[in-house]
């Protein structure tokens, strides 16, 4: 086992289903250790008793944070509606009374240079941290940020919806790495993968579920699995590549707000998944993710 990372998650889980992969992996994860989660954008409260819920399925009793529900950008919050709709009983799921930005800023000024913050959807969260707590970006060890599509012509999912918290997040002093489509869209998981996850316990089984209904809402039999990707960008990095520093520029308007480009620099504290070993990547999200249904059922033997 590698060296362990102390981790908080920023997740808006519950729409795409590669939110929920990216939590089941890093369950699955030794040297992760998962302090909390924070959700962000939309129903942040439904998101955050998902969030508990594929926890519980872990094992796991791990403290949720709700977030920010609206964007910054003021622009609609997109939401297909079938968030949660396979998991009965959420309103009884607890989550903590501390909101997400207090937990944010609270935690890395507690352990200054210690924690990574991987964020798996809009920015909002992490730009209202550095709004409430300038200190905020160098308590944070560093920023790990699935966002962009870097040489592309669209904009990207998360940069869009906030692209006004991006640029608050990337004109910051925050140590940021970014995987952007242009790397997530190089893996692809199928119904081989599928079927070694659905066997891994009762968290298997929900992402299974999950799973099937994000193929059926897009009439797919595949996905890509965005934010597990980006989590192993720091608990693989050997995996990837990755560019000069430079300052990731937000830009454009419309249903193009949200593009991105990196500019180089040597005074930059960004830089950018470049390459990725796409098949060992691949194997690594099932292995992980079939290794946090294994240490459910393990425990669940033990009791």
């Amino acid at each position: 086992m590698g060296a362990l990372h102390h981790i908080i998650l920023d997740t808006d889980i519950g729409s795409d289903v590669d939110d929920a992969l990216a939590l089941a992996l890093i369950l699955g994860s030794p040297e992760a250790n998962l302090l909390g989660i924070t959700t962000v954008y939309g129903d942040t409260l439904l998101r955050a008793r998902l969030a508990r819920r594929f926890g519980k399925l872990a094992g796991r009793e791990i403290p949720v944070h709700q977030g920010r529900e609206q964007p910054m950008s003021g622009r609609d919050v997109w939401w297909p509606g079938h968030e949660g709709s396979l998991h009965d009983g959420l309103e009884n799921e607890t989550v903590e009374e501390e909101s997400a930005v207090p937990y944010l800023t609270r935690q890395v000024s507690e352990r200054p240079g210690e924690i990574d913050v991987i964020a798996i959807g809009p920015l909002t969260n992490i730009a209202a941290a550095l709004e409430t707590d300038p200190a905020f970006a160098r308590n944070v060890r560093h920023l790990w940020v699935m966002g962009g599509g870097f040489g592309m012509d669209e904009a990207e999912h998360n940069f869009r919806s906030d692209d006004h918290a991006a640029k608050i997040v990337f004109e910051s002093e925050l140590n940021i790495t970014v995987t952007g489509l242009e790397v997530t869209r190089k893996v692809e998981m199928r119904k081989d993968q599928l079927a070694l996850i659905a066997a891994a316990g009762q968290l298997g089984q929900a992402l299974d579920a999950d799973i099937r209904q994000w193929w059926a809402f897009w009439n797919e039999e595949w996905n890509v699995p965005h934010d597990p990707i980006t989590v192993l960008t720091l608990l693989r990095p050997e995996l990837f590549t990755f560019s000069e520093a430079g300052i990731v520029e937000i830009g454009g308007e419309g249903e193009f707000a949200g593009q991105s480009i990196l500019v180089p620099s040597p005074t930059g504290t960004a830089r950018l998944v470049a390459t990725i070993d796409a098949e060992a990547v691949a194997d690594e999200i099932s292995s992980r993710i079939v290794n946090a249904g294994k240490l459910q059922l393990h425990d669940a033997d033990v009791q």
